[in-house]
């Protein structure tokens, strides 16, 4: 299984993702809560988790800001 994440900004645009196939969700989550600020600040709004393309959930960036 490959794990991998779908960005997105508040017009619902893919943006460019860096390489993220990871090898389990828990990996993958924490791929991404390393670097969610830094997607946040690009202009991303939304996530995606992706199971070989199948959608896992979907979160919202801007509700994480604190």
């Amino acid at each position: 299984m490959t794990w991998t994440w779908k960005l997105e900004d508040a017009d619902g645009n893919t943006l460019e993702t860096p390489e993220s196939d990871l090898s389990s969700q828990g990996d993958a989550e924490s791929w991404l809560g390393e670097r969610w600020r830094d997607f946040a600040a690009d202009g991303a709004t939304v996530v995606e988790l992706l199971e070989d393309g199948r959608s896992v959930y979907r979160m919202d960036l801007q509700g994480s800001e604190e």
